[in-house]
């Protein structure tokens, strides 16, 4: 039988369908571009849009093949479950618990053809793991769950608490992925920075990860600045192994914003943990998050995040108009944002990130770097530095996955060109 995942949100949902994929190709189903006979929907519901692609996904591949089996998993299925059953079409309702027993599941229905509705509350950490990607790039689950309660956000609800994968089997799967050939390992999660147990912390495991032999690099996919504390530093300073590139939500540079959001800091702690991670690491890139129009953020406001991130100097921003989520205490906030505001700060702080990206490629223009392809087009190979800058240099498809050294020569954004 043929299958087709979509996935929709965050790093934590593309690892997790990964590992579905992974374990409905080793039962013998072929994955596919065309009409499908099973359609896994792993939604995503951090907003309503989310939810509205999430329900639009569904809909397409009940469209698509009417026959087909339907699967919805993921953050919309734990939280709108009911607004799921309202579709006849959806045959498999399961929620972010038990992705790892797809196979069983889909087993089940075809055996009794009777819909199955199996949203379960949270529970220990669920193992998964995978033997390969498809890219240099591996992602490896480390934790799971939130607890910030940021205002904006419904993740809580619908991940649960933290939970963090045991050691043993983070070692041996980080090892497992080293031997089929990846270079470079992503922590993830949903609270990476969280990682933890009662003797055994996240700076610990990063000490163990990095003394592993063939492991090129290692990167944090995202950390709150809150999780940064002097054994992670110590960490940092020490192992070259960790790349010179951190993502590291600022979410507002106004205290009277990140008051409202409920974020654990205000802009001074930001600004000064930055400052002592730039002392350790000079070139380190740093890339952020940043919501524009949340509820109650006047013009004033807006400008002061302005000059925060002009400040920081960070070298990209990921940015994002404030949309509301049911469920949520900013939903239902007063002085909500109207939408032409948010577009116009969207395109602004756009516009910024560009030139920030472009002030930090040059920086490193007639100067060496290290890059491993990732693809191949015309001639071209393409990959990333440690530090994330995409190179493009003449070369071949032998190249890929190996570590090239290049001389950066100039910037052709998104690019920087070398020799």
């Amino acid at each position: 039988m043929k299958f087709k995942i979509y996935t929709l949100g965050c790093k934590v949902n593309l690892y997790e369908s990964n590992v579905m994929m992974d374990l409905l190709k080793n039962e013998g189903y072929h994955e596919t571009n065309d009409i499908a006979d099973i359609y896994i929907i792993n939604t995503c519901s951090v907003t309503n849009t989310a939810d509205n692609k999430s329900l639009k996904l569904v809909k397409r591949a009940i469209k698509e093949n009417k026959d087909a089996l339907i699967i919805v998993c993921g953050c919309m299925s734990q939280v709108e479950t009911e607004k799921l059953k309202e579709l006849e079409d959806v045959n498999i309702i399961i929620g972010n618990v038990n992705k790892s027993k797809i196979v069983d599941y889909i087993k089940n229905y075809k055996n009794k053809l009777i819909d199955i509705k199996d949203i379960l509350n949270y529970k220990e950490f669920e193992n998964l793991s995978l033997n390969n990607f498809n890219k240099t790039r591996a992602f490896v689950k480390i934790e799971y769950g939130c607890e910030n309660f940021c205002s904006y956000c419904i993740i809580p609800y619908t991940r649960g608490p933290v939970r963090s994968k045991k050691k043993e089997d983070v070692l041996e799967e980080v090892k497992s992925l080293i031997n089929n050939g990846h270079k470079e390992i992503v922590l993830t999660g949903i609270h990476t920075g969280h990682y933890g147990f009662d003797d055994y912390s996240f700076s610990d495991l990063l000490l163990d990860l990095v003394k592993i032999d063939g492991l090129k690099r290692l990167r944090i996919s995202s950390i709150e600045i809150t999780e940064i504390n002097d054994n992670v530093l110590e960490v940092i300073k020490n192992n070259n192994i960790l790349v010179d590139h951190m993502h590291i939500p600022l979410q507002s540079g106004c205290d009277k914003i990140l008051k409202l959001m409920n974020r654990k800091y205000d802009k001074e702690y930001f600004i000064n943990k930055i400052e002592t991670i730039r002392n350790i690491r000079p070139n380190m890139s740093i890339t952020t998050d940043v919501i524009v129009g949340f509820p109650n953020e006047t013009e004033e406001d807006f400008e002061e995040t302005i000059k925060t991130i002009e400040k920081i100097n960070f070298s990209k921003l990921h940015v994002f108009p404030y949309s509301k989520r049911k469920g949520t205490k900013a939903a239902v906030m007063e002085n909500q944002v109207p939408e032409n505001i948010k577009k116009e700060r969207v395109k602004k702080l756009l516009e910024i990130s560009k030139k920030l990206e472009i002030d930090y490629f040059s920086k490193f223009i007639n100067k060496e770097v290290t890059f491993i392809p990732e693809t191949y087009k015309d001639g071209y190979i393409y990959g990333h530095t440690g530090n994330y800058l995409l190179v493009k240099k003449l070369g071949s498809e032998t190249d890929l996955n190996n570590e090239q050294k290049a001389l950066i020569i100039d910037v052709n954004y998104p690019y920087v060109i070398s020799k």
